[in-house]
């Protein structure tokens, strides 16, 4: 090739080395447009200006470029998880990691709820959502059972896991409604009253 053409990669403005998170929002952005069974890997590499073996060497599936930051959080959480200190109890533990890596601002509704709705309407996102959330509440479950002295998948350490996971996509479908602070005044608020079994609240929210 004449060394004077310009690449795919320059000739759309894109620099060679695009991340992750360049191909979601590239992804996102086709989604909404074009649909999600309408666009095709080859649509979001040339956009992005890359070859669809370098977007599949990121991903898996399109569907997988929708849970990228999700996934990136539940990474979060275990290292999170991991450097807690004894001195706190174990549910404020749980919700000071998890408000600690939900750092969503107002200003990143729009996105979000972009993405929320996709996965809310396509059933192929909907399919591809349970291993994801799985991950998130055993990330919970298993700091639970460290704690607790029982097995990950024994009763307590599975509610604890749940009942945290179902407190945290509340408090994120009330901030997507509202889209009037960050995430995280949400979220405390929410583990809050389920760390007390929800006897102080915050009707404000």
């Amino acid at each position: 090739m004449d060394q004077s053409e310009p690449t795919l990669a320059t000739r759309r403005g894109r620099p060679p080395g695009t991340s992750p998170r360049d191909l979601e929002v590239i992804a996102l952005r086709l989604f909404s447009q074009r649909g999600f069974d309408a666009t095709t890997v080859e649509d979001i590499a040339s956009a992005a200006g890359v070859s669809r073996r370098t977007f599949f060497r990121y991903f898996d599936s399109k569907a997988a470029v929708l849970w990228h930051q999700f996934d990136s959080e539940v990474q979060a959480l275990r290292a999170a998880f991991s450097a807690v200190t004894q001195d706190l109890d174990m549910m404020t533990a749980i919700r000071h990691v998890v408000v600690s890596v939900n750092r969503y601002r107002a200003a990143d509704v729009a996105e979000l709820r972009s993405r929320m709705n996709l996965i809310g309407s396509v059933p192929a996102l909907q399919a591809s959502a349970a291993p994801h959330y799985d991950a998130w509440e055993r990330a919970v479950s298993e700091f639970a059972a460290g704690r607790t002295g029982l097995p990950a998948d024994s009763l307590f350490p599975l509610a604890i896991g749940r009942s945290t996971l179902a407190t945290c996509r509340a408090a994120f479908d009330t901030w997507l409604t509202k889209a009037d602070s960050d995430l995280t005044v949400y979220l405390d608020a929410g583990l809050r009253a389920l760390g007390a079994g929800f006897r102080e609240l915050t009707p404000a929210l």
